[in-house]
């Protein structure tokens, strides 16, 4: 099933939570080892609270994030000080947490960094994307210079510089982000859910970042509830 729609938001948040759990527990026990990338913002913090708790083995799961803002890790609007504050807790406090930001002071350096610790990660067991009211996903802004290369590059990440939204960004590429054994794209609210269905109509992918990863065009399941 592409779409998972509930009357609630606790409900939704209960059931994603079983679900990436779930999917993390198969990887542990088939390799050893699970990858989950997140998503920052206001939106997945109950998902969170809820996903901290389940009895999983934390300790062989390594989480990051599928964007970041380029701004210290104890800045307010900082994705990495949430996740932290409310996934990495309780029992998801063992995971292992791998930084988009390893070196602030030196763009070019942390970006090749990030893109070769990428790399070594292999297929990534569970993604967990959002979308913003303009249609973005990650830090892939249509409003970003660097929306083609983002949709299109072979790299694993990227610098962007939306121009409706404040900080520069390190994103992964739509190719890093859909090399993934499971993806969903967690929505709340009736509104952005309509503007969700009205982006899986759009044909153009600059216009409307977050369809490349939702049916028809992607493989990736709408998890929403009004």
């Amino acid at each position: 099933m592409t779409e998972q729609t509930f009357d609630s938001t606790d409900k939704l948040n209960t059931e994603l939570a079983k679900a990436i759990s779930g999917r993390l527990q198969a990887a542990i026990t088939a390799r050893g080892k699970a990858t989950l990338v997140v998503s920052g913002g206001s939106t997945p913090r109950p998902l969170f609270a809820q996903l901290a708790a389940a009895d999983i083995p934390w300790k062989n799961v390594t989480v990051l994030l599928a964007d970041e803002r380029w701004v210290a890790s104890d800045h307010e609007a900082s994705n990495e000080s949430m996740v932290r504050e409310n996934l990495l807790q309780g029992n998801a406090a063992a995971a292992q947490f791998l930084s988009l930001l390893p070196d602030l002071t030196n763009e070019a350096g942390n970006l090749r960094t990030v893109c070769e610790q990428l790399d070594q990660l292999g297929t990534f067991d569970v993604v967990i994307l959002g979308m913003g009211g303009d249609r973005h996903t990650a830090s892939l802004f249509p409003c970003a210079e660097e929306i083609h290369d983002g949709l299109n590059t072979l790299e694993a990440a990227l610098m962007t510089h939306p121009r409706t939204a404040p900080h520069t960004r390190i994103s992964l590429s739509r190719k890093r982000l859909e090399d993934c054994h499971w993806g969903a794209v967690h929505i709340v609210g009736q509104e952005k859910l309509e503007v969700a269905h009205e982006a899986m109509t759009i044909n153009e992918p600059t216009e409307a970042p977050v369809a490349v990863f939702l049916p028809p065009r992607g493989q990736f399941q709408l998890w929403s509830a009004p």
